[in-house]
């Protein structure tokens, strides 16, 4: 196995010349990893009913398996679904929200997610949302104050629903979140707390055991290597009671019509999710390869190492080549992704100028100069998020620097031109596959 940097690419599918600085938003696939998930896909088409009645299931109880030792969980508190939002959607779903009840989020909130929790909201009359507004950076110790502060104040009665909806890593800014604390605070309010880890499995060590978690769900296709699209979803046994149902519903359902002997418990959880309709369930299986390929490369610590020592040290070097700052100088906010401010004015842009300035980046990186990192708006500022891997090296963030500044360079002398009907506009975040 080769060494790190751009040696690993030849380990990776990108094209020649390609300079990926945006792993954060859809993974990247080993080689490793997509030769593993053609051999299973030829078994399948092989021998068809064996594959799909036996040996998938075989194949899926070894994943969870293992995936739940990773992140320090119990195999039947672990299913697998397509992706995050997918897994959030199908907690909210099983909740019986009641008049009064409350969802707590942020204003860095996933959008995808906060999309979610207005749908839930709007088909439940009397069920309210309270958006808390986080302005990075923000040490730790400040977002906890608050957090509590802003738990403190929910007026509280019998039989009242208060669930909260918390990043463990923020997709923009790309910025870890006290999560853990935070789901201490949770149950000291009788608040349950439900994580968006999209992030998280892959990039900082999860301890599930330690945190307690009321749902927890994480993308394993984007930091762990996996096949897009497969993640983790958590439910620990005290609320298996909780998940009823599945999107989509399928044969796993038990209802309390159903004649006995039924299926309960940890049993009922498993079997809902096993079999949710007929799909390609390679990406479900090739997070096996991808903890293998993990392995085989040096684990955990060295990956991480790497990539964290690039982030920060790569986030240094793009914020010297644009003459601006990182958003976190503490290093208190940082994993595997950095965040740096773009030097364009955009205080008083309007909302089809934002949208217009996004597109011009998004297509001008891609078609010009091969290469992305994703560009989004926080705080009436413009930010660049760049993803560190095991194939990136200083001099990719100084050739995404350069492509960055020529991009605004243009815009200094060209202007920019607002399209009668822009792409649609993500203020605070990019499109990405949660």
């Amino acid at each position: 196995m080769t060494g790190f940097g751009k040696a690993m690419l030849s380990e990776f599918c990108f094209e020649e010349g390609y300079v990926n600085l945006n792993n954060g938003s859809f993974g990247s696939l080993p080689r490793q990893v997509l030769d593993a998930t053609e051999i299973m896909a030829r078994e399948a088409e092989s021998a068809p009913d064996l594959f799909m009645r036996r040996t998938y299931l075989q194949l899926l109880a070894n994943v969870r398996s293992r995936v739940s030792k990773f992140i320090n969980a119990e195999a039947d508190e672990c299913v697998i679904v397509p992706n995050s939002t997918h897994g959030i959607n199908t907690v909210l779903m099983n909740i019986d929200w009641k008049d009064g009840d409350i969802i707590v989020a942020f204003t860095t909130t996933y959008g995808a997610v906060g999309s979610t929790l207005r749908a839930v909201r709007d088909r439940n009359p009397g069920l309210s949302l309270k958006i808390i507004t986080l302005i990075y950076p923000m040490r730790h110790v400040e977002l906890l104050q608050l957090f509590e502060k802003e738990l403190a104040a929910i007026p509280r009665h019998d039989g009242q629903t208060v669930l909260c909806v918390l990043d463990g890593i923020v997709s923009v800014p790309g910025v870890i979140m006290p999560w853990e604390d935070m789901c201490k605070i949770c149950k000291s309010y009788n608040v349950l707390s439900l994580v968006d880890g999209a992030h998280l499995i892959g990039q900082v060590p999860v301890d599930l055991n330690a945190a307690q978690p009321d749902f927890w769900i994480s993308n394993c296709h984007k930091w762990l290597y996996s096949k897009r699209g497969s993640a983790i979803l958590y439910v620990p046994h005290r609320n298996h009671h909780m998940i009823r149902v599945t999107l989509p519903v399928s044969i796993g359902y038990v209802s309390p019509d159903d004649p006995p002997p039924r299926l309960d418990g940890s049993a009922r959880f498993i079997r809902l999710f096993e079999w949710t309709g007929t799909i390609d369930m390679i990406p479900f299986l090739s997070i096996d390869a991808a903890l293998n390929f993990r392995e085989a490369i040096g684990g955990e610590k060295k990956i991480n190492d790497y990539c964290h020592n690039m982030a920060v040290q790569g986030g240094k070097r793009l914020a010297a080549v644009l003459g601006t700052r990182v958003l976190d100088q503490t290093g208190e906010l940082t994993a595997n992704m950095t965040n740096v401010l773009v030097p364009v004015d955009i205080s008083e842009f309007s909302g089809e100028e934002l949208g217009a300035l996004l597109s011009n980046f998004n297509n001008t990186l891609l078609d010009k100069y091969n290469c992305f990192a994703g560009i989004y708006f926080h705080d009436r500022k413009c930010w660049v998020r760049c993803s560190a891997q095991i194939w990136i090296e200083l001099s990719d963030f100084e050739y995404v620097g350069k492509a960055i500044l020529e991009i605004c360079q243009a815009y200094v002398n060209q202007g920019l031109e607002v399209p009668a009907s822009p792409d649609i506009i993500m203020v605070e975040e990019e499109m990405e596959d949660h």
